[in-house]
């Protein structure tokens, strides 16, 4: 899988998709020379070309992404070895682009579940991510198991082979391989042949790989799912500035069910508005009640009624969250 099972297998995986800065001195060593047994060499920086960003985005039928879903495929995530954090970064980033994350799956690696949900969600959301089971082992199946979801079949694709290969020109390692490793490794490059290919990055070999124009799929590594999903934006309709939601906190060290009655009363009030109210507790320290409107001004207006009701203060999102981080130790 590409989710990391061990930090082992993180760092193996992480060799495949990215290098570090190599002085300018060593930029002359050619394509076929070994790199020197020297604890200061280092590889080269990639630089790829970036894939242009279409005019009108395929998912783009008169409208922008509404709604969202999360397909996380592992075993080692059911299992307990491996901590999913895809699934929190996707939430954050749909709220902070005012798309509403509305299903957050975790899967077997099974052809027939990914299957089963990838067709379901497809037909449901605007936009589906998916994360883990595009590496080089036998139980990484999600390519293989999404072109079956959509009637595909598999085709090696020639510029990821390249870039990969380029990726891997200067590492020792990769010149011992064994035929059948240097397959093993190409299955990275194995799509849905339907497939479209989006090159986020300039120093990360692997793609964004998207079916149906609103299924993404995404490595499982935590650092490669973030950065390639924040260079993604370009290519992905989202709502416009003023649909996005503001959320406004206020900490209260009064205990849940001694402000429970108030935030009934006053949810039932603002709904109409389209303003949620939620009350998210601090084991022995305090609650956060969560305004969130797409009227700022309003959210604000209501921010002053809690501070007062509730006994608290409006706090910022970086201290909520050094806080909560608190309260879970």
């Amino acid at each position: 899988m590409s989710h990391p099972r061990t930090l082992a297998r993180l760092a193996s995986l992480s060799t495949h998709l990215r290098r570090t800065p190599l002085p300018a001195h060593s930029k002359s060593i050619s394509c076929t020379t070994a790199p020197p047994d020297n604890s200061n060499f280092q590889l080269p920086l990639l630089n790829f070309a970036i894939s242009p960003v279409p005019k009108k985005n395929p998912s783009d039928k008169g409208r922008h992404i509404k709604t969202a879903a999360a397909l996380i495929i592992g075993d080692e995530i059911l299992n307990g070895k491996t901590l999913d954090r895809n699934s929190n970064y996707f939430a954050r980033f749909c709220f902070e682009h005012g798309i509403q994350l509305k299903r957050v799956e975790v899967i077997a690696d099974e052809e027939a579940e990914i299957i089963e949900a990838s067709r379901r969600m497809v037909q449901t959301y605007d936009l589906v991510v998916t994360s883990g089971g595009i590496g080089p082992t036998h139980d990484d199946i999600t390519y293989a198991s999404l072109a079956k979801s959509f009637d595909q079949g598999l085709v090696y694709h020639n510029e990821t082979l390249a870039r990969m290969e380029e990726s891997g020109k200067y590492r020792a390692w990769v010149s011992k391989q064994s035929e059948e490793q240097r397959t093993a490794r190409k299955r990275m490059a194995l799509f849905p042949d339907a497939a479209e290919v989006i090159f986020v990055a300039s120093d990360i070999w692997v793609p964004v790989v998207r079916l149906q124009g609103k299924l993404c799929i995404f490595p499982g590594i935590p650092s490669l799912f973030q950065k390639m999903l924040d260079n993604l934006k370009p290519f992905l309709p989202l709502p416009p500035e003023e649909e996005r939601p503001f959320r406004l906190q206020v900490f209260t060290p009064l205990p849940e069910s001694s402000i429970a009655p108030f935030l009934t009363h006053l949810q039932k009030r603002v709904q109409p508005e389209g303003i949620r109210i939620g009350s998210y507790p601090v084991l022995q320290k305090g609650v956060y009640v969560s305004l969130i409107g797409a009227n700022r001004g309003r959210v604000n207006q209501l921010g002053v009624e809690v501070e007062k009701e509730v006994e608290g203060r409006v706090v910022t999102e970086a201290e909520a969250e050094a806080k909560r981080q608190l309260g879970c130790q």
